[in-house]
């Protein structure tokens, strides 16, 4: 696998980067790889895999649905780590995993980063590790194992504390649309105010809009000033409950990148 995150190309019109997330485990146990392998091959530039937790507080209710179906159909971080494995020199776009701290404080940090760089992953997004936490204690942990960490900001993000979290972010910074939930059909999606201050910020890492991206026209709306895009929820909704839900996932990510 590919362990650099696409930075934006120069030019004046730079490729927006398209970010697939989808939760391990769904819909059925050993869908995952296959899902992967569907998120490459339709045109995506990277991916975030989800890792089932029993406690999304973070999530809306399509990605709390897809947690729950996930830990019932008995995907656990050991499973999906062998999953990675066994694909990983098929894959070559940056694999992301994204989840709560617990479960991975529990499969032990050094080892889960370990894990990580075996089974060809890029980086992590974990939203509920505190940033003085990541750098007194697990940083260098991260850089021993060459995996990025990015972390996330909201339009209620100071200008001082964006910068301080870009600059403990590699790979990129996860910019949510809005103060919501993922999925939440009232986010705010093409807030210029904040959009225009993310861009005008001396960022050192591509800026991703997340958080109720739907349509090609909402990428095209968020990625206007910023690097790129990342959907999830109207992704996840496919594989929960399309029955053709491989054609419909690949309809879909060729309708954004069209």
């Amino acid at each position: 696998m590919n362990n650099n995150i696409p930075s934006q190309t120069s030019g004046i019109q730079p490729q927006k980067k398209l970010n697939i997330y989808f939760t391990a485990g769904i819909p059925q146990l050993e869908d995952t790889t296959e899902i992967i392998k569907l998120i490459q091959s339709s045109g995506a530039e990277m991916m975030e895999i989800g890792m089932p937790y029993s406690d999304p507080v973070a999530d809306g209710p399509v990605i709390q649905e897809a947690h729950e179906l996930a830990l019932k159909n008995g995907m656990t971080i050991e499973k999906l780590f062998s999953q990675l494995k066994s694909i990983k020199n098929e894959i070559k776009i940056p694999v992301i995993l994204m989840g709560y701290i617990n479960p991975v404080l529990r499969f032990g940090f050094e080892n889960f980063c370990r894990e990580c760089s075996e089974s060809g992953v890029s980086g992590l997004i974990i939203p509920d590790l505190p940033p003085v936490e990541f750098e007194k204690n697990y940083r260098e942990i991260l850089k021993l194992y060459n995996l990025h960490f990015t972390f996330l900001v909201t339009p209620e993000t100071s200008d001082e504390r964006i910068l301080y979290l870009d600059s403990l972010s590699s790979g990129f910074l996860y910019a949510v649309s809005s103060s919501s939930t993922t999925g939440n059909d009232n986010a705010v999606l093409k807030n210029e105010e904040y959009l225009s201050r993310l861009a005008s910020l001396p960022l050192k890492n591509p800026v991703m809009i997340g958080f109720g991206i739907k349509s090609k026209e909402d990428f095209n709306n968020v990625t206007e000033k910023a690097d790129g895009g990342i959907i999830g929820t109207a992704f996840v909704n496919i594989l929960l409950h399309h029955r053709d839900w491989k054609k419909k996932a690949i309809d879909f990510i060729h309708s954004i990148k069209a």
